[in-house]
């Protein structure tokens, strides 16, 4: 079982920037592929980012790349993901979940599909205004 947190949402103006942060529990936790989704009011939950057990393999969604950055630390059992030239188009409660079957991610490489993700965070709310 693995139990994650998520802390770092807001409320930021449009152009600004914040950092989120998902803390995992468990002694496996640095095994696991671990991503970002992010779901908007009356909207499907959606992927943002993924990174692989030792951090050097990424994959973002296309509306984020070139903003977001997505990074672990696995001394502290941390995620992280880094949002900067926010947009209002990016409000939304934001999830960190484990993808922590790594025969499928050996075959199939990062899975955009939440029900491929077994843990969830409890949400943080991120509101961008205009």
């Amino acid at each position: 079982q693995v139990q994650l947190v998520e802390s770092g949402g807001g409320l930021v103006q449009a152009g600004g920037s914040l950092r989120l942060s998902c803390v995992g529990s468990g002694p496996t936790f640095s095994s696991y592929v671990m991503g970002w989704f992010r779901q908007a009011p009356g909207k499907e939950r959606e992927f943002v980012a993924a990174i692989s057990w030792n951090g050097r393999m990424t994959t973002y969604t296309d509306s984020v790349k070139g903003r977001f950055t997505i990074s672990r630390d696995n001394a502290k059992n941390t995620v992280y993901l880094q949002m900067n030239s926010l947009k209002p188009e990016d409000t939304a409660v934001y999830y960190c979940a484990v993808d922590s079957n790594l025969v499928k991610y050996s075959a199939r490489g990062f899975s955009t599909a939440d029900y491929e993700y077994e843990y969830w965070g409890q949400g943080t709310q991120v509101t961008v205004s205009s």
